[in-house]
This record gives structure tokens, C-alpha cells and sequence, in this order.
């Protein structure tokens, strides 16, 4: 200060002024106004950056909250709208459109993923005074369901037709991908497999079979299909009080109509054809169980052989059944009995079980056959043929004819009061039951053999054939065999159990491998949508079954 004073009074000249500046320069009251001016513009700036942040974050939490909001209803599992479009009009409904900056939405057989980002730029008031101009309120949002246990049916195709064009040999090699595709990334075993073959009917292992109410039983080793009656394509399930009739052995469908004169039994003619069985006597054909060995599943496949006709609606009724909540009581009878893993306990879980799926993989190469089935009557029981014990002709009574020879002896196409047992009538026969006569002789042999040329012929000469009368018996004899139901019939009973599976929510893929145009239609209406559906040739059938696994072969199970 005394600076200040030294200098004014080189400049300066009187004695007042002097004094006057010098009391000018060690005066400090102006002190306080700078300090609380410069206290003031800090305040201003420290509120306005409050207002700026304030602004900020009101933004940002808007931006936040509709993300979350948006990502969680498009993730939903339940959510028909596409993920993208959800997000979208839940921006647009806020008001939010414009900072919306992406959405992802990634979705498996199990899962949906929906990730976004959003971001908003707010024009400061203030806090541009210190060199900000602009403030980014940035949000993003992800959210995910996932299911955790999935259970497969693979319901497939093994008709005679699959023999051709090596088409059960791409449906091995396909199959067998397929399963170590999906187990061998199931690290924590919340996958199962099953398999169901069918041709004209369903085989079922012995284990299975005993767990229903069957009736006539046939007798025969590895034959255990059930002629289903109609009433169980009303509903999902199989019922185990339900009498469930079983299909006989060895008969032969589309059986040849019976005009030959064949006598001899050894002839070709006779015997059912082991090719075109409706229920083919062989283990490696009967259906699998669910199960998550990839060694087992996929010997399973590779012993299928392809036999029979083709009844697709049978096959699918065995697939949903087995996948349907009711079977829960099989499975863990097979628990018990220590054939099935303690894994699966609990399965076939409810339909509305948010953490698991059900996905049925049909195909088949063909269209539906008209099924045959023995009629009620003639499965089980004693016939009216016998057998002789010397030489191995039959005979049979027809108690309605008139006189006293009621047995036609097919082989002298004769007439006589006693069963056939040798040409000097000594020796001994044994009347046969209706599963002996089915298990060697087709119903077309029997009912041309026994019936057509002994009531057609039936009072005239030897040789004087009258064949409208022997085609007329023929076909009575075979219309009180056995039923056929209607290729119509067999169409509407698939798309019923489809129709049940989808409104369950259990996805259904469809392959139509090298198919006629009536089963591709099937096929196509049975899956979940055309996007399940495949319609496939050669080793085509390997990427429809890759596609299938692809999606399958993307979870990531979590509890």
C-alpha cells in the first residue's frame, strides 16, 4: 500500500489530494462486494447445473423406463408380435419414437431375447457456460425368457415305401445327427428323446404294452399293436381303462381277392406276406420310450427297418399321447422298474408349464392307406376249421347248410358228415383257434378257400363252377372279417390330434419326405405353421432335420 502512496505523490501535487489517495489505497470495503458478487454467479452455476442434471435425468429415466417396459413384453414367450414391432409401439406410445436407436431380438425353440437402445440429446441452460454444450441421456434395456426342459417325440415313417430310393438310409443318417445335435450340447440333461416308428399300425415294446387295458390277446412274440377305435382321437391322451383290442398276427393287408383256385397250403398265395404285415413282428420297430442316451437313441434308428402301410394318424396319436401329462403314471412306473432315468422325473410335464416345451418332429413318406383290421369275433376263440393231425388239410363246418354233410373239405372241394382227418377217416383233428388260422393263412385265402367255393358251389357238380355265387360268399366272408376305415376318416383323425397338439402349445414340425401331394397336404396342415414344415427329397432330409436341431442346439437351460 505504501507503494500505492510513494507513486500518487511523484504524480500528485497539494497536500489534501495527497492525503485523500492515500486514503484511497488502504481502503477495503470494496473487498465484499467482489467476493459477493463472485459468490452470486458460483450459486448461479451451481443451480443451473442442478436444473441441467435434473432435465438430464428425468430424460434418461423416461428413456429407461420404456425400455424396460418394452423389452419385457416383447421377450414374453406368450407374445404373437414381433419383438421389434412391440418395442416400437411402446416408444410410440410414450412419445419416445425418435431416440429409439436399435433393437435385437434373438429367439430359439426355448428362449426369446430382446435387447434395445435408446438415446436422447437435452440442450443445456447452463452448464454450456463451462464448455459443455450438449448431454447425452443414454439407455438400453435387455431382458430374456427362457424354458428349461424340453421334451421331443420323433415320430417316424418306417412303411415299405421308405425301402425305395434309399430313403430310409437318409432318414438314419439324418435322425442320428439330429439326436447327437441336441443332447450332446445337454450338459445339465433337461432334454429327452423319444421315438415312435410307425407303418400300418404302432408297435409297442411289451413293457409299454402291459401298462393298458388290452383285449385279445394274440399270442404272438413282438406283435403288439391295438386296433384303436375311433374314440381316442377325441382327446390327447391314451386311456389305460380303455379295452384297446389287439391287432393279430401275421395277417397281410390289401390281401389278394381270392379268384385262383389255390388248394395246396403250401402255395405262395397262402401264408400272410411278411412285407405287408399290419404289424410287423420285430423288436427293433417298437417304440422308444424318452430317453437321453445318445448310444441307445441312435441304435434305435439305425435297427428300424420299413415294413407295412402307412396309417400317419396313428403315429401321431402315439406321439402326442406319450407327450401328454396323463402318461406322467407310465413314466414313473418305469422309474420304478429302473427303466427310465430318475431325470425325467415329473415329465410328461403340464402343457402349462412355463418352463418346459414339447415339440413333435413328424414325417413320413407317403399318404394314408386304408387301415384293416380284424373284426370283433374272429381274433380270439376256436373257428369252424380244423386241422387234420395225419396230413395237414383242414376242413371246415358250415352248420347252416342243409344235410348231414356240413364240412366242406377244401382240398377234394367235397362235402362229408366228419371233419377232414385222413382219406380213411382214422386218424384225428384239431379245431383250430381264429390267431392259429391268421398266423399261417391270409383272411383273402381263408375266405376264398372256406367260404367263397363252399357256399358258391355249394349242391352243384364237381366242377360245375358258378362264380358270381363263389365271389359273393367271398365277400361276405371277408366284409364280416374285417373293417377297413376310409383314407377320409384317417386324414380327419390326424388333423384332430394336430389341431389338439397346437392349441397345447406343443410345437409340431412336419416333413414331407419325397411324398405325394395327399401326404405333403397332411403334413403341411399338421404343423405348427409353413414355417415348420418341410417338404424334402434325398438328403435334403438331413438339412430339415439340421434346421430343426439348429434351433434346439441354441439353448442354454437354466433353472
Amino acid at each position: 500500500m505504501m507503494m500505492c502512496v510513494h507513486g500518487l505523490t511523484k504524480t500528485l501535487t497539494g497536500h489534501s489530494l495527497q492525503r485523500r489517495l492515500a486514503r484511497f489505497c488502504t481502503h477495503q470495503d470494496g473487498n465484499v462486494t467482489i467476493f459477493a458478487f463472485t459468490l452470486f454467479m458460483l450459486m448461479m452455476m451451481m443451480g443451473g447445473l442442478a436444473v441441467d442434471l435434473m432435465r438430464f435425468e428425468t430424460t434418461r429415466t423416461s428413456l429407461q423406463n420404456t425400455l424396460d417396459r418394452a423389452t419385457l413384453a416383447a421377450a414374453s414367450l406368450n407374445q404373437s408380435i414381433d419383438g421389434k414391432v412391440v418395442v416400437n409401439d411402446y416408444f410410440a406410445k410414450a412419445g419416445l419414437t425418435k431416440y429409439l436407436k436399435s433393437v435385437t431380438v434373438t429367439k430359439g425353440l426355448n428362449f426369446r431375447n430382446v435387447k434395445a437402445d435408446a438415446e436422447a440429446a437435452t440442450n443445456p441452460y447452463f452448464v454450456h457456460l463451462v464448455g459443455i454444450d450438449e448431454m447425452y441421456a443414454k439407455g438400453n434395456s435387455m431382458a430374456e425368457q427362457r424354458i428349461s426342459n424340453v421334451e421331443i417325440m420323433l415320430v417316424l415313417d418306417i412303411s415299405g415305401s421308405m425301402n425305395s430310393n434309399s430313403r430310409l438310409v437318409n432318414l438314419k443318417i439324418a435322425a442320428n445327427e439330429f439326436v447327437s445335435t441336441i443332447l450332446s450340447s445337454d450338459t445339465e440333461q433337461r432334454i429327452s428323446i423319444g421315438i415312435v416308428p410307425f407303418n400300418g399300425q404302432v408297435n409297442l415294446p411289451v413293457d409299454l404294452r402291459n401298462k393298458f387295458n388290452y383285449t385279445d390277446p394274440n399270442g404272438a412274440t413282438n406283435v403288439n399293436c391295438f386296433d384303436l377305435p375311433a374314440s381316442v382321437y377325441t382327446g390327447p391322451g391314451m386311456s389305460r381303462t380303455t379295452p384297446l383290442s389287439m391287432t393279430i398276427a401275421g395277417d397281410t393287408y390289401s390281401g389278394t381277392s381270392g379268384v385262383a383256385n389255390w388248394i395246396d397250403v403250401s402255395d405262395s398265395n397262402v401264408g400272410p406276406y411278411p412285407l405287408n404285415v399290419w404289424c410287423p413282428p420285430r423288436a427293433e420297430d417298437t417304440v422308444s420310450m424318452p430317453q437321453q442316451s445318445i448310444s441307445a437313441l441312435q441304435a434305435k434308428i439305425t435297427g428300424l427297418t420299413a415294413v407295412g402301410a402307412t396309417s400317419i394318424n396313428a403315429g401321431m396319436k402315439w406321439g402326442l399321447s406319450l407327450l401328454d401329462p396323463s402318461a406322467r403314471g407310465i413314466y414313473n412306473e418305469y422309474q420304478l422298474a429302473g427303466l427310465m432315468s430318475a431325470n425325467l422325473t415329473g415329465r410328461p410335464y403340464e402343457y402349462a408349464d412355463r418352463e418346459s416345451v414339447k415339440v413333435i418332429v413328424l414325417m413320413t413318406d407317403g399318404e394314408h392307406f386304408k387301415e384293416e383290421r380284424v373284426n370283433a369275433g374272429f381274433k380270439t376263440g376256436p373257428s369252424p376249421i380244423s386241422r387234420s393231425n395225419n396230413d395237414g388239410y383242414y376242413s371246415i363246418q358250415h352248420p347252416g347248410v342243409a344235410g348231414a354233410a356240413k364240412y366242406y373239405v377244401p382240398h377234394l372241394n367235397t362235402w362229408q358228415t366228419l371233419p377232414w382227418t385222413n382219406a380213411t377217416n382214422t386218424g384225428t383233428s384239431v379245431v383250430q383257434t381264429w390267431p392259429q388260422l391268421w398266423s399261417t393263412m391270409r383272411l383273402s385265402f381263408v375266405a376264398w378257400q372256406f367260404y367263397g367255393r363252399a357256399l358258391g358251389n355249394y349242391g352243384r357238380a364237381a366242377g360245375d363252377n358258378d362264380w358270381t355265387a363263389m365271389n359273393a360268399a367271398y365277400d361276405a366272408a371277408m366284409t364280416s372279417f374285417r373293417s377297413k376305415t376310409p383314407v377320409a376318416d384317417m386324414d380327419t383323425q390326424l388333423q384332430s390330434i394336430c389341431t389338439m397338439a397346437k392349441s397345447s402349445s406343443v410345437i409340431v414340425y412336419g416333413i414331407a419326405f419325397e411324398a405325394p401331394t395327399g401326404g405333403q397336404t397332411q403334413i403341411l396342415n399338421c404343423a405348427t405353421s409353413p414355417a415348420h414344415y418341410y417338404n424334402a427329397s434325398g438328403l435334403q432330409i438331413r438339412t430339415a432335420f439340421r434346421s430343426i436341431a439348429s434351433n434346439i442346439s441354441q439353448l442354454r437351460l437354466t433353472q
